[in-house]
């Protein structure tokens, strides 16, 4: 849980940084939860972690064979994210409640896909 909370916050400060560009984020909250989710989106989506996943050395990835999830699914799980309460519901597999609606999972860079570890 430390290694995801630590990259919600790399990428939390950097879309405020990127927000501060063209809004005012102190007096006006939405512009960088926008940024956040359109960040979840694409490095997500096309990458597989965002720039804190990276620093944390994590990476979400399908739940059913370990690969990317895609825009589509990102942004789903990015847009659930931003509500917060499913983050906070998890199964016993610490997937909260937008990883399983998203069909994706949260692993460490280095270990084995989730499909690997349940063939296990």
């Amino acid at each position: 849980m430390a290694r995801r909370f630590a990259a919600l916050m790399v990428d939390w400060a950097a879309c405020v940084a990127v927000s501060s560009l063209f809004a005012d984020p102190v007096r006006d909250g939405w512009p960088p939860v926008v940024v956040l989710v359109a960040v979840y989106a694409v490095f997500v989506g096309l990458f597989a972690q965002t720039p804190g996943m990276w620093v944390a050395k994590i990476r979400c990835v399908s739940y059913a064979d370990g690969g990317r999830i895609g825009v589509f699914r990102a942004l789903l799980r990015g847009l659930l994210l931003v509500l917060v309460v499913p983050a906070l519901i998890m199964d016993g597999e610490r997937r909260g409640l937008h990883d399983r609606l998203a069909g994706s999972v949260i692993v460490p860079l280095d270990g084995p896909t989730p499909a690997a570890a349940r063939d296990r």
